[in-house]
């Protein structure tokens, strides 16, 4: 099966992708680390590293421990999810999309496959790979790159109900994380929605608990755990964001043309 899609990540924004790609018709393998550090987690396939299986929208991520097991579950619609992070695995993909969003490459290189797209900043087009897919919300998010590179990462979220910065939380200190709260839970400025080893994560704003990392994850000082949005229960946790189905239009709109340029189909 050498028609396939290998999407490096499982986060929210690579399973938006994933999810987009897998509606459209294309066989998706996507790879993950051995401790994925979503916060996201309700709509990241990267989950089923730890639970075996997970779903997102109408899609089944399935953890697979080979080739042929990933064969199988996309004769059944599902998603593979297999641990390589550094794509070890014999899959001879005619796409590869780096969704790590690492802000930086991380050996994803032009003519890996065929066709080579990636995601945000950390890549220039034509020289790293393909092309590349703005992930900075503005009006430039979701747009495709032929020549040149995304806006380079700032460290500022997009801005939500005029919060920014403020949404996004770290852990205050090394540690195990105990949690109070859960995804989906609304919170209040100040109150303590879990324990960074012996330290408590105060909530930043008032808001929705959107993402908060997996209880008993062992996290370091300044590593990002939570994000609150301040739209409260207008929020919505169960369905990939704008943002995700925006950078996921974008590469649908690569790929599209890609495999009729090359009629793949």
């Amino acid at each position: 099966m050498d028609d396939i899609v290998v999407v490096r990540g499982a986060g929210d924004l690579a399973s938006g992708v994933i999810l987009r790609l897998m509606r459209a018709g294309y066989k998706v393998v996507a790879l993950e680390t051995d401790k994925p550090t979503s916060i996201r987690r309700t709509v990241s396939f990267s989950e089923a590293v730890y639970d075996g299986r997970c779903r997102v929208e109408d899609i089944e991520g399935v953890l697979v421990k080979s080739e042929s097991e990933a064969f199988d579950e996309i004769r059944k619609g599902n998603l593979p999810v297999m641990v390589d992070p550094w794509m070890k695995s014999s899959f001879e993909p005619f796409c590869i999309i780096d969704a790590i969003i690492a802000k930086k490459n991380l050996g994803t290189r032009k003519g890996m496959a065929p066709f080579v797209i990636a995601l945000g900043p950390g890549f220039e087009a034509g020289v790293d790979a393909d092309c590349v897919v703005e992930t900075k919300r503005g009006h430039t998010l979701g747009r495709v790159i032929w020549k040149g590179s995304a806006i380079q990462n700032t460290g500022i979220p997009g801005i939500i109900a005029g919060y920014g910065a403020e949404r996004v939380i770290h852990s205050p200190s090394d540690g195990t994380l105990h949690s109070l709260r859960s995804i989906g839970d609304i919170v209040i400025k100040g109150e303590i929605i879990a324990y960074a080893g012996n330290e408590p994560v105060h909530a930043s704003i008032d808001g929705m608990l959107r993402g908060l990392i997996r209880d008993g994850f062992e996290v370091w000082k300044g590593m990002k755990i939570a994000d609150i949005d301040p739209r409260g229960k207008d929020a919505d946790y169960l369905t990939v964001s704008d943002k995700a189905l925006a950078i996921a239009g974008g590469v649908l709109e690569a790929l599209d043309g890609f495999s009729r340029k090359h009629a793949l189909f």
